[in-house]
């Protein structure tokens, strides 16, 4: 805000993938408000310390192949990505600004699970209903899901379940894809990248 002469609300989120679409959901709710006139939401990635990458490697959570395998049989975790993410809505724009990129949007958290990095299924499912919800769309008027897909077996199954429990049964035609395949995955940045891979 110092920098660029900002004067409206400003802040930062650490939800780690998920942190430059937790920006975007509170521009969303911000600019019906007039809480400034323009919101600025962004996610960036930076790989700067070699500890973090290491960090991530001992945990098994990084690809020795070196690629993000997504929803394939050979997924053995993902390859880290920088990036930097940028959504720019005016409020003279905004109502028709987040219909083209934003019907709605939801957050939730994971609560319990098997561990700290383990998705729970069952919250993945509320969490796209409820961004259908504040949509006010069915599942069956969705056609194309940009996936998390970090290429990792501990994560695609619960993904790949939940999309089926809330898709699965309404859909004659869903493509489902990922970004990540073909950036790596970008962290704090990866959010905004599949939401432009969408557009």
């Amino acid at each position: 805000s110092f920098v660029l002469g900002l004067h409206g609300p400003c802040a930062s989120f650490e939800t780690a993938c998920s942190a430059s679409l937790v920006a975007l959901h509170s521009a969303a709710r911000a600019l019906p408000h007039t809480e400034c006139g323009e919101h600025l939401a962004a996610g960036v990635n930076l790989m700067l310390l070699e500890a973090n990458s290491v960090g991530m490697a001992i945990a098994g959570m990084t690809s020795v192949a070196g690629r993000c395998h997504t929803f394939d049989s050979r997924a053995d975790g993902f390859c880290r990505g920088e990036g930097c993410s940028v959504v720019v809505i005016r409020i003279s724009e905004a109502r028709a600004a987040l219909r083209l990129i934003l019907h709605g949007s939801a957050v939730r958290q994971d609560g319990r699970s098997a561990s700290l990095t383990a998705p729970n299924g069952q919250a993945q499912q509320g969490l796209l209903r409820g961004a259908l919800s504040d949509a006010c769309l069915e599942a069956r008027a969705i056609s194309l899901i940009e996936a998390h897909g970090t290429g990792t077996p501990l994560g695609h199954p619960p993904e790949v379940g939940s999309l089926g429990a809330v898709h699965g049964e309404h859909a004659s035609a869903l493509a489902l894809g990922a970004a990540k395949a073909s950036v790596g995955h970008s962290e704090a940045a990866s959010g905004q990248v599949g939401l432009a891979r969408l557009r």
